[in-house]
């Protein structure tokens, strides 16, 4: 099985798994149906997607909007079921995934995903689609961990290859990832319970 990133909070591990590829290729469409059958499985799943853009997830009318809009620098909206944090920032650089992992509350998942931060130093799966002429990339990134594409992969390292359109297969590896293993080599950052 593939080199395990385990976050510590307290306790416990939380399994870390991302999943990089060109744009395109439909990292958030495999995550879309991947995350249903996670939950079926029994794990509770966070993610964290990178967005190479501005992005708003407040629309105007909305009094989180209205309210941030006229100067809040952080917008927190809660309800019985939901939260939602909207931080304005003034960064010159992007957040990186150990900012953004600690913000989490660690103790209400059992595995993190990780859409998007391709270049990050983290176990990786890779999609590839070779309908969109884009190179590989676990051939110069040792962290990608398997790959999941829709034609004979070339690889060229000891790792699983996986056929991009069987979710099923998809699955099975996320889910054999995320089960705990004392066996396994870790590596990760630690953090205390909350």
């Amino acid at each position: 099985m593939a080199r395990r990133y385990v976050l510590r909070d307290g306790r416990r591990e939380i399994p870390l798994l991302g999943f990089c590829a060109y744009s395109g290729t439909g990292k958030t469409t495999l995550l879309r149906q991947l995350l249903p059958r996670l939950v079926e499985a029994g794990l509770r799943v966070a993610v964290i997607k990178h967005a190479h853009h501005d992005f708003e997830i407040d629309y105007p009318g909305k009094d989180s909007y209205e309210l941030r809009h006229a100067g809040a620098t952080q917008m927190l909206v809660a309800s019985m079921r939901r939260l939602a944090l909207i931080e304005e920032r003034q960064a010159q650089q992007e957040p990186g995934l150990d900012e953004l992992i600690a913000r989490l509350d660690l103790a209400a998942v059992d595995l993190v995903l990780v859409e998007g931060f391709k270049h990050g130093n983290h176990p990786k799966v890779e999609l590839h689609r070779a309908t969109l002429g884009r190179p590989w990339l676990y051939t110069g990134d040792p962290t990608i961990v398997a790959v999941a594409c829709d034609e004979p992969a070339p690889v060229e390292r000891d790792i699983p290859v996986l056929d991009l359109n069987d979710l099923e297969a998809i699955t099975r590896f996320v889910l054999e990832y995320a089960a705990p293993s004392n066996d396994l080599p870790q590596s990760g950052p630690t953090r205390a319970s909350r």
